[in-house]
């Protein structure tokens, strides 16, 4: 499956959901506000010791991590990209006139940044099948490897959750699976973050 055959239908599916639910979390296919940030903060060990970093945010959404690195007082050159227009129409709406922040309809950013992040984005796979799914993964965590000077940090839904609560449509990805990927892979500095009460984990590949 090519790229433009799997994310079409991506696109599709995030452009209903904030018809839907406008600039909320439910809008990008989270639960609510609360575990939203919270992944945004393990997301963001990242770029721990960096002062006014440049990220590169894919699958931004409406703009909801910039809101949080205002809320939170950090400065940061921030560009989302997604591949939803909607979602970037929105993002350029709710963030206009905000210095340092841009946003762009892309599946890979058009610079290279101190630190790349993914969030949520490799949880829908709608009905891709798990391998090319797990293709998919890996080709998008090397664009963020090619397009991050310091690191770059993503999520995925764990493999670890209750059987019963699992749906079809979602991808439970093997936390060790890729965290030996990204040691074999990318870097040598690789943490995993699975403690967190969340059903998922977070890894943050330092470069």
């Amino acid at each position: 499956m090519t790229a433009p055959d799997l994310l079409a239908p991506l696109a599709g599916y995030y452009a209903d959901k904030i018809a839907r639910h406008g600039q909320t979390p439910q809008g990008v296919d989270w639960n609510g506000e609360q575990g939203q940030w919270l992944r945004f903060e393990q997301l963001l060990r990242v770029a721990d010791g960096l002062a006014a970093p440049s990220i590169n945010d894919l699958g931004c959404g409406y703009g909801a991590l910039l809101d949080f690195l205002v809320a939170r007082g950090r400065e940061a050159d921030y560009l989302g990209v997604d591949v939803a227009a909607p979602m970037v129409a929105a993002a350029r709406e709710r963030h206009a006139g905000r210095p340092n922040a841009r946003f762009i309809e892309a599946a890979r950013p058009d610079r290279v940044a101190d630190v790349g992040l993914a969030s949520g984005i490799f949880s829908v796979r709608l009905n891709t099948p798990d391998e090319a799914w797990f293709e998919h993964i890996v080709a998008t965590l090397d664009v963020l490897h090619e397009t991050s000077r310091a690191g770059f940090a993503f999520n995925c839904l764990t493999s670890y959750s209750d059987a019963d609560k699992m749906r079809p449509d979602l991808y439970y990805a093997d936390p060790c699976r890729l965290f030996d990927l990204c040691k074999r892979r990318y870097s040598r500095q690789v943490a995993l973050l699975h403690d967190y009460g969340l059903w998922e984990f977070t890894l943050i590949v330092r470069q």
